[in-house]
Parts: structure tokens; C-alpha cells; sequence
């Protein structure tokens, strides 16, 4: 069996509806490590599973005039009472755009925004950058 490319995705959260990225990132979970030490075992410790962690996603994609990300996390930076926790999912496709996997996230919110680099000598895309933080990712 072949393995999946890693340039054909897209991304779906709950009432937004954006058709391109450029890349995303931060699909990661890990547990905790606890480890401690019994009275009279001189040789080592016991070592438990902790809190599980996951990493923030990252999306970036080509600046246009679609502004429903920037607006979302605009509401959360001002305070907004609309801001919502949204789910969302992210799909790889293959060649013939047919979805192979799904890793499929819930309760995001936009952490963090970060508009373009600009360079007058440069040729480059304009690139904006969302950080969302979220309760949980899995692979479906």
C-alpha cells in the first residue's frame, strides 16, 4: 500500500467555509509522565500516565479578502459574547480528491493571530497565520 501525500487536504470548521491553505500544523497529543518513588524500592521509580496535552493547531493559508477567520478571532481578542467554541475537522484527500483520513477536533478557539511579512523585493505570497487552541483531536 502506498502512503498519502501530504498536499491535498482541507479543513472544515463549523460555519466557516474557506477553500485553500497552504499548510496545516500541530496535529499532536501526548500524556503527562508522573513518576514517583516507593518507600523501600531503592531501584527505581514507577512511572504513571498523566494529563493528556494537545498541541494547537496551525493553519496558514494565502491572504485574500475572506476575513471569517480573522473575525472569529477578532470576537475572542475584543470580548465579543458571540465568540463560540467551534469543532472542525481536517481531511486528507489523495489524488482524486477522495478522503483517506480525518482528524476531526472540538471545542477550538483562535489563539493567535498573525498577518503577512511584507517585502517590496520579495515575491512571495502574502501568508496570515491562525493558532487554534482546542480540547481535543482525533483521528476518525
Amino acid at each position: 500500500m502506498d502512503p498519502f501525500v501530504s498536499f491535498s487536504f482541507k479543513i472544515e470548521i463549523d460555519g466557516i467555509i474557506r477553500a485553500a491553505f497552504r499548510e496545516v500544523s500541530g496535529l499532536d497529543s501526548s500524556v503527562d509522565l508522573l513518576e514517583y518513588r516507593e518507600g523501600g524500592d531503592n531501584l527505581g521509580s514507577r512511572k504513571l500516565p498523566g494529563r493528556a496535552k494537545f498541541a494547537n493547531i496551525v493553519l496558514r493559508w494565502g491572504m485574500s479578502s475572506d476575513t471569517d477567520l480573522y473575525l472569529w478571532h477578532r470576537q475572542w481578542l475584543t470580548g465579543d459574547p458571540a465568540a463560540t467554541r467551534r469543532g472542525g475537522s481536517i481531511v486528507l484527500m489523495d489524488r482524486q480528491l477522495q478522503e483517506q483520513a480525518r482528524w476531526n477536533f472540538q471545542k477550538a478557539w483562535p489563539t493567535r493571530w498573525t498577518g503577512p511579512a511584507f517585502n517590496a523585493e520579495g515575491s512571495e505570497l502574502a501568508i496570515e497565520t491562525l493558532e487554534l487552541c482546542h480540547e481535543g483531536v482525533v483521528r476518525a
